[in-house]
């Protein structure tokens, strides 16, 4: 595996497929390419590998990945970069693919793909593994927050560690709002939760859970919302809050964790001319094709009758994906079905045999 460097400008990469995207499907996908020979370079804008699992929620439990009773989402990350390094993938970070324009034809596709670092590849198939799109927290109106983000306010957890012994406020009424109380309340100095209502979106046990911990008194519960921010170089000190009854009041803390979900936002591909369905791509479900033959989808990002978004579907639309993209990358070549148990050809790509 490697990550690229700046490219030449007068350079062109030629490759059998550009991935979109390097979440855990995007990963996964240069696993079940690697298998077929298919060589792979992929991009994402985030500045390092693992999509939304290692940017928003690293340290996050998984529940339903097969043969992990549990697993975090940097460890499960770790792990699919493991499984491809026999592979060798390539990784172009911190990029945006702007434009996809087709060069070849309907039976024989082939792409000019360019990011706006100035990339540029001549492929043979597109596959978009971009979950969602780019994601994007959702700031509250809170006048000069700016001044204290990354300090004293974050949207998202990367390291839990980093916030022990911290007063907490966190903001919010949905799962990771809730889920976030409880994993930071055990090694804060103090956790208050602020939510408009007392009801919340966030899953019943973990709600529970919650309204215990306050009974007990090991945290807070407050309803209302912020209005205002104090401190000084970008140090928050409390945080101005207006209650149900309108009613001002402060609460002191040194940490601000607003939750109010995540913006997705496609970018460039919905220029691409993909038939898109409220912000999703349409695939069929015999090889995760667009409507454009050689650009495929797998993952969050495509829609389909009985889609699951569940990273485990994007592992099963990866794996059909890689056999009719064999088909384009080697069209004169039969493909002969293969279990990694027992051939030993599949096992010396790996380097097991």
């Amino acid at each position: 595996m490697s990550e690229a460097a700046a490219a030449n400008e007068n350079e062109v990469i030629t490759t059998d497929v550009v991935i979109i995207g390097a979440g855990p499907c995007g990963l996964f996908t240069v696993f079940e390419l690697g298998l077929l020979d298919i060589r792979a370079h992929l991009v994402d804008i985030l500045p390092k590998v693992g999509g939304q699992c290692a940017e928003l929620y690293p340290e996050k439990p998984i529940y339903d990945i097969p043969g992990f009773p549990m697993v975090t989402g940097q460890a499960l990350v770790d792990n699919l970069l493991e499984q491809i390094k026999p592979f060798g993938p390539t990784f172009h970070l911190n990029q945006m693919i702007e434009a996809v324009e087709p060069t070849g034809t309907a039976t024989a596709p082939r792409f000019r793909v360019t990011t706006d670092a100035g990339t540029v590849f001549d492929t043979k198939t597109v596959i978009i593994a971009a979950g969602g799109g780019s994601f994007q927290p959702k700031k509250p109106p809170i006048p000069g927050i700016e001044a204290y983000e990354n300090g004293s306010i974050f949207y998202a957890v990367r390291k839990m560690e980093a916030f022990r012994g911290r007063n907490i406020l966190i903001v919010g009424g949905g799962d990771s709002a809730l889920d976030w109380t409880l994993n930071l309340q055990p090694i804060a100095n103090r956790v208050t939760l602020m939510h408009r209502r007392d009801d919340f979106r966030a899953a019943p046990h973990s709600v529970e859970q919650m309204r215990a911990l306050v009974a007990e008194g090991k945290m807070d519960m407050k309803l209302g919302q912020v209005t205002g921010l104090k401190g000084e170089n970008g140090k928050l000190a409390a945080v101005v809050c207006r209650g149900t009854d309108n009613e001002p009041f402060e609460i002191a803390c040194d940490t601000l964790l607003p939750f109010f979900g995540l913006t997705m936002k496609l970018g460039p591909i919905a220029d691409w001319g993909l038939n898109l369905n409220e912000n999703l791509v349409p695939v069929d479900t015999e090889k995760f094709e667009t409507n454009v033959p050689g650009i495929f989808a797998v993952g969050d990002i495509n829609t389909y009758p009985g889609k699951l978004k569940l990273i485990l579907s994007g592992f099963h639309e990866a794996a059909l994906c890689a056999q009719k993209v064999h088909r384009y990358v080697y069209p004169e070549k039969r493909l002969t079905f293969q279990y990694t148990t027992s051939s030993s050809s599949l096992q010396k790509k790996l380097g097991v045999a």
